[in-house]
């Protein structure tokens, strides 16, 4: 096995605590640690990059936003892979035509055409507060890595119905990410990898959702946290205990880590 040269963290239900929201204390302990080992650190999230949190005393190298369709660094963009539009366009209508409301997510900002109880309370786990947007209809026109709904697995069909060029990427029940057919947090890992010149190898990672069954894929490691789906775990090459069990600290902590 080759040495971790670098770790991916999802964030809500891995890093942080779904219903504290909040980084448990031996879980930013444990970043601290690894950063100090000269392992490198990477968020990699369905948020966008202005809902990204900070965590004391943690520097990361590189941030992997909108399921991977927007990775960068601190010296700028390492990868960008916006939806087409003509894709966006067409989601946006069968959005409409199951009376569902959107927020869509440009390299710097979140706009909403309306807002109902499931928009509201997905964007409530990032501390946001989504208000309609009145030039909604402009920021649609900007390059669009990111759209955002609330509705239920049955509503799949009709959402991308006459769409190849983007996928649901769900991670919660009640709402869901649409990102390029291309996109995925293992895409986005792969170009992070290959800007580091590191290998799947070198690296592992931590998630908790469907979302982050490519990434764990994409790595040498994949480790489902204990509080992760069962969809997920099936797939995981490892699997800690839960967030709230201080599961990556412990993790780091068997297996030689930190």
């Amino acid at each position: 096995m080759n040495p971790i040269q670098i770790i991916f963290f999802d964030i809500d239900g891995t890093l942080v605590d779904m219903q504290t929201k909040r980084i448990p204390a031996k879980t930013l302990e444990a970043l601290v640690r690894l950063k100090a080992k000269g392992i490198k650190l990477c968020i990699a999230t369905g948020r966008s990059p202005i809902s990204v949190p900070t965590f004391a005393g943690v520097d990361f190298d590189a941030f992997l936003t909108f399921n991977g369709a927007y990775c960068y660094d601190r010296f700028g963009p390492i990868y960008r892979n916006p939806i087409q539009p003509e894709a966006v366009a067409k989601i946006l209508q069968n959005a409409a035509a199951i009376k569902r409301p959107v927020a869509v997510a440009t390299g710097d900002r979140l706009a909403a055409n309306g807002l109902d109880a499931d928009l509201a309370d997905y964007f409530s786990f990032a501390n946001l507060k989504l208000t309609v947007a009145p030039d909604f209809d402009a920021v649609c026109q900007e390059e669009i890595y990111q759209i955002m709904l609330g509705c239920r697995a049955s509503d799949y069909p009709a959402i991308l119905e006459g769409v190849t060029a983007a996928k649901i990427a769900a991670w919660w029940d009640r709402a869901v990410d649409i990102i390029p057919s291309s996109g995925g947090k293992g895409a986005g890992i792969r170009r992070v990898l290959a800007h580091y010149h590191l290998s799947a190898a070198d690296a592992l990672a931590f998630g908790d959702g469907n979302n982050d069954i490519e990434m764990l894929e994409a790595v040498g490691t994949g480790v489902a946290m204990g509080n992760a789906s069962d969809t997920l775990k099936a797939i995981a090459a490892d699997i800690c205990g839960s967030v709230t069990q201080d599961g990556i600290y412990h993790y780091c902590i068997d297996h030689g880590l930190i």
